[in-house]
């Protein structure tokens, strides 16, 4: 009888266990106790879950969803190794036509290794190859290249490496994917100088250039005497940006313009549109360099001050072997006016 009723009791104590460790797992893995709760997987925070909206808004965000997909390349390394002190890049965008033996790119960087007090800059320099054959070419020139990425989401894959003339072919879109670049930029912590391939480097242009700036941007032709005049039509060949939240915002404002109320227009048009309302909403100062420190092949008439100019830029010269013969003649001229001033340059200033 003992022996019958110590089995019972066994069978009664091991079924109420078996229910109570049913009852435990299906707690535990029910809608009301999410896996995350299991020991070894910490629970979702507040701040995680507000990341992952943040996420999923940048990446559904045309202005950010460039810099969402390209998380993975080497760009915020490069950036790293290039920056300055101050956390300034330089960069320049280079595509096949341009870079290739004796072209624009052989001529941009020469004229850093002759200019004055240039050839650290290029320790500075990144250069953005459009194409795989300018990235190949770059690689062979210069230590800090890299490759833009191709936009997969594109109904048909445009091809960058010819020539591109103003408003013409792929250029609109080549030029907007360097503005979503130089946000990109910005958004990893970092100002910029962006400079053209047909700009010729004879000092540090940055010197002429306010600290307190937010934008500072070169201009075909420059007239009265205020930087500040909004008036003046900028030319995004070269401009300055400092990395702040403020410039990040202003740069989103003039990407959402583009897409919204001027469709099909390039991106200095764009910028002429709205640089008063962004630069009011995001307090954000827009300043122009005089055309007597960033020299532009616009003026035509105007002499050149060898003594003052920073940089000269080959616009207003239509087609690549008119703008090599330019900036050859500019570089030429360049060098006569050192010699001129002594061995290396040394009687010229800053």
């Amino acid at each position: 009888m003992s022996t019958v009723t110590n089995l019972l009791r066994f069978l009664l104590v091991a079924t109420v266990g078996t229910v109570a460790y049913v009852t435990l797992l299906q707690q535990r893995y029910s809608p009301l106790f999410p896996c995350s709760h299991v020991v070894g997987v910490p629970p979702a925070t507040t701040s995680s879950r507000n990341n992952d909206k943040a996420t999923t808004r940048a990446a559904n965000n045309p202005a950010t969803a460039g810099a969402a997909a390209a998380d993975n390349d080497n760009l915020p390394e490069l950036l790293s190794r290039a920056a300055m002190e101050d956390n300034t890049v330089i960069m320049t965008f280079t595509n096949e036509a341009w870079s290739a033996p004796g072209s624009l790119t052989d001529l941009f960087l020469e004229s850093f290794r002759t200019g004055i007090r240039t050839a650290p800059l290029l320790n500075h320099l990144v250069i953005v190859a459009v194409d795989a054959a300018a990235f190949s070419r770059c690689q062979q020139t210069h230590p800090l290249c890299y490759a833009l990425p191709v936009n997969n989401n594109a109904s048909t894959t445009p091809n960058y490496a010819s020539e591109q003339r103003y408003m013409a072919g792929e250029y609109l879109d080549m030029m907007w994917r360097r503005n979503r670049f130089q946000a990109r930029v910005l958004s990893l912590g970092y100002s910029f100088v962006f400079t053209d391939v047909d700009i010729a480097w004879l000092r540090n242009p940055l010197l002429r250039i306010p600290v307190a700036a937010d934008m500072a941007f070169s201009c075909d032709w420059y007239h009265g005497s205020s930087p500040y005049d909004l008036d003046k039509r900028a030319n995004g060949g070269f401009l300055y940006v400092k990395g702040s939240a403020r410039t990040a915002a202003f740069y989103a404002g003039w990407w959402d313009a583009s897409r919204a109320a001027y469709p099909g227009q390039h991106e200095q048009f764009v910028f002429e549109q709205v640089k008063r309302e962004l630069g009011e909403r995001h307090g954000v100062t827009v300043q122009f360099v005089d055309t007597a420190y960033l020299g532009t092949f616009c003026e035509r008439g105007k002499r050149k001050d060898w003594r003052k100019l920073c940089t000269f830029h080959a616009n207003c010269v239509i087609g690549l072997q008119a703008k090599l013969e330019t900036l050859r003649g500019v570089l030429d001229e360049w060098q006569r006016f050192k010699a001129k001033a002594g061995p290396n340059g040394t009687a010229i200033t800053d």
